[in-house]
Parts: C-alpha cells; structure tokens; sequence
C-alpha cells in the first residue's frame, strides 16, 4: 500500500542478543530433550519422504533443514517488507539459539514480490517448488494476496499472511475448504474487522473527545470496500452524525476541495481509510489547518519514523494500528520491539510484529504436533491459542465467516484488537502514544490546538 517512508532495512540479522531477547526466546520456546538427542543424533526428519513439494497433506513433510519461505515488497528499502523480512529473521535466530524446530536448524529465505501480482506468484512458486520450504508468510498487498490463492492450494504447502487485509481469501477458505485450507491470516484483522473496530472505536471514544458528527473519507482500493461498508451501515447506530460516507479517486493528490466539502459540512472530523494517499492527505490538514480533527486508518501514520518523515504533520492525528514500541499489548510486545531495533537500527512496522508472531506460532504447533506435515500443522493451528506481540493469535474455524482468519476480540482477551495511537510531540521529537484501549494506553488524545 504505502511506500512513502524511505527508511531502509538491513538484509541480515546482527549483533549479540540482548538479555530482553534471551527473555523472549525462553518465554516463546520450550527446550525439549527429544529435540536436542534427536538434533545430536542426526535423527531428525527420518520419517519423511524426499521430493514431496512444500509440506503437501499427501506426504509426510519436508525433512532436514526448516526453510521459512517469506514474501515481502521491496524488503531493502520499503519499512513494510524489510520488516517482514528481518522479523522473520530474529525469530529464525531466536529459534536456533533454542534448538531448532524439531531438530532442525531454521532457515529464511526472502523473496521480493515487488507488489506486483505476478511477481508475487511466481517467487512463491521458487519457494515452494525450488526451495521446498515448510511454509510461506508474509505478503502485503491484497491483490498479491488472492493472485497466490491458487498456487497455495496446488502446492499443498500452509501460507500465513502477515500484510494482506481483503476478506476475500478466508472467503475462499470457507467457499472450498479441503482447497484452500493452506490459507491462514495472522494478520491484520480482515478489512470487515478493521471497520467494525473503527465503528467499535467510535463507540467508546467519540463522546469523550468531542466527535459527535464525521465525514467519512475512504480512498478507491479493493482493501477499504469492506472498510467501507460496515462504517456506512453501523457507524449512525452508535449516535454519530455521519455527514457523508465519500469514496474518492486512488490518484488523488490535491485533498483542497474534498477539504472544503468536510468543512462545509460542519464535521467535527474526518474519518478515515486511507493509505497510499495518506501522505498527501495529511500534510495538506495540517499546513492548511482546517477546522475539523483527523484520524481513523492511516497506513503511513503506522510507520515509527513518519513523523520525521513529514515534518511533524501527523501531529494531532490519530490512526489504528497492531502495536506500537512502547504499548504493552502482551508481554512480548515491547521486548520484541526492543530486539528488532537493536538488530535493525529502526523500530519495526506492523508487518514486522505479525510475521514474527506467525513464524513463532508455526514453530510452535510443529512442536507440538511432533509433525511437518501440513494437514498436521493445519489442525494444530486451527486448534491453536498463541500469545504473540500484537495479541492473542487465533483462528476462526472452517465454518464461521472468515475461515482461518484472525479472531478478532473488541476486548482484546480472546483474539486481536487493534490499538489507537495519536501522534503528539514529546521531548522534541514525535510520539506514538497509545489512547486505546485503556488497558494499554501510554497517554490521553489531544485536540489540536487550532480546533
């Protein structure tokens, strides 16, 4: 979605690891004495068939070496794919330090999709059928996302997507099961659940920061139709004047008309999905000072180094996000966030904290299944209840709505659910300050000073 952000990622993992780290390794992974014999002895992985493709249901799964194939936009100089990239590489160190999975050392291999489609399908294609890894995580986009769904299903080998919002593939999960089953999101919620957590939000909060009327402004990408949708049908039910629900073009640079048109209207804010027009969006709120406040989905407003990025433009505005370096949201999220910056020189995106709970996770459940198999690792996900970084990771069952999907929890205790932020400056500098849930908020919203 956004590229705005210049901030580079490195390719490989360095430096020692810090004791914060060495907590995280023995809070997540469990020493296993079978592991450790099974790793001296050369044992590991014996039961397994050669030349089976990925960790396809009809073999008993890779042997050797645990490959983790990872798909991510422009991992060297995009802040969302490097993240991809290098979270699932501290876990795959965290891993080994530990002893491996089953045995085995883990190993990353990083694919760019370019956020192109058909790149995508063809470097997931190298992974599964030229690298043979376990499985695959990671993609961004949600039309890279669906351009995939085929080739999981062929390749019989588990995808847990780290980026890719669209409601569409679980939709296809539930639509053929034994086909897609391969397909699990770890996250983000789906975009019907980032609408209703913006509707969920509004509830809680619009009354105590004085937003008693918006202007819903969505951008025209396949991601936000859903986003769309539940705000437009549920968001009045929770006493809000909603002033209009507008959908306007994905090229749009100059925001001063769609401005005078919310400002027309007597809004108190504009609400908003939006990510590869975010940046336009909110440097010209700010430099113009319009008289109505701003928030709601903002992709660029998620990255830990946008407000440097645009000059402190961001400041005042709020966005949802999965987590942030300071909010506790379980008690792996800072520690996590800490590691990554002392290996990366930057703090991690949201991709960045999903896929290491997703690789984590899978690491897991092959534990625990004593398996590589996939139709192994797909029961014990199904199965699963896993407490990563941005909450408690699991998985909608085969017949609900959105089959292995992310559960999404408004409450936070038994699934995910996104938390609020607001830009504000604190010591010189920006600050993404956690304003909800209350539970985990690190400061309260601010209106900006020109309202």
């Amino acid at each position: 979605m956004v590229n705005e952000d210049s901030q580079s990622g490195n390719s490989d993992c360095s430096g020692s690891e810090s004791g914060e780290k060495r907590n995280i390794v023995s809070n997540l992974r469990r020493a296993s004495d079978r592991r450790t014999v099974l790793k001296a002895t050369g044992l590991a992985g014996l039961t397994a068939t050669a030349g089976c493709l990925g960790g396809g249901s009809g073999s008993s799964g890779p042997s050797g070496t645990f490959k983790i194939g990872v798909l991510a936009p422009e991992p060297e100089k995009n802040p969302i794919g490097a993240s991809i990239a290098n979270s699932a590489k501290l876990a795959r160190d965290e891993l080994n330090e530990n002893g491996g999975v089953l045995g085995n050392d883990v190993e990353v291999i990083v694919k760019d999709t370019k956020e192109k489609p058909g790149v995508g399908k063809d470097k997931y294609q190298d992974l599964t059928v030229g690298e043979n890894v376990d499985f695959t995580a990671g993609v961004f986009t949600s039309e890279v996302q669906l351009a995939l769904m085929d080739s999981i299903a062929e390749q019989e080998t588990v995808h847990m997507d780290t980026g890719a919002a669209t409601p569409e593939a679980s939709t296809m999960v539930k639509d053929d099961y034994d086909k897609y089953k391969y397909f699990f999101r770890t996250g983000p919620v789906n975009s019907h659940f980032l609408g209703q957590n913006m509707v969920d939000f509004a509830s809680q909060n619009f009354s105590e920061m004085g937003w008693e009327s918006v202007y819903v402004l969505v951008e025209d990408y396949a991601w936000t139709k859903p986003v769309q949708e539940v705000v437009k049908n549920k968001l009045s039910d929770q006493g809000v004047d909603v002033k209009n629900v507008k959908r306007y073009a994905a090229s749009t640079e100059d925001f001063s008309t769609i401005y005078d048109k919310i400002e027309n209207s007597g809004a108190d804010a504009a609400y908003v999905a939006m990510a590869h027009t975010g940046t336009p969006a909110i440097l010209q709120w700010a430099k113009q000072q319009r008289p109505f406040e701003f928030g709601g989905i903002h992709v660029p407003m998620q990255l830990p180094s946008y407000y440097s990025a645009v000059k402190g433009a961001c400041r005042y505005a709020i966005t949802q996000n999965s987590a942030t370096p300071t909010a506790e949201v379980t008690s792996k999220t800072v520690p996590y966030a800490n590691a990554y910056k002392d290996n990366f020189e930057k703090f991690p995106v949201y991709t960045g904290y999903i896929t290491y709970d997703a690789v984590h996770q899978y690491a897991q459940v092959a534990e625990d299944q004593d398996s590589r198999k996939a139709d192994d690792i797909i029961s014990g996900l199904e199965d699963s209840s896993f407490t990563g970084t941005a909450g408690t990771i699991r998985y909608y069952g085969k017949d609900e709505e959105y089959p292995h999907d992310v559960v999404y929890d408004k409450t936070g205790e038994n699934g995910v659910q996104p938390l609020w932020l607001q830009w504000q400056e604190k010591s010189g500098s920006g600050s993404q300050v956690a304003i909800f849930p209350d539970d985990i908020a690190t400061g309260s919203y601010k209106t900006p000073p020109w309202i």
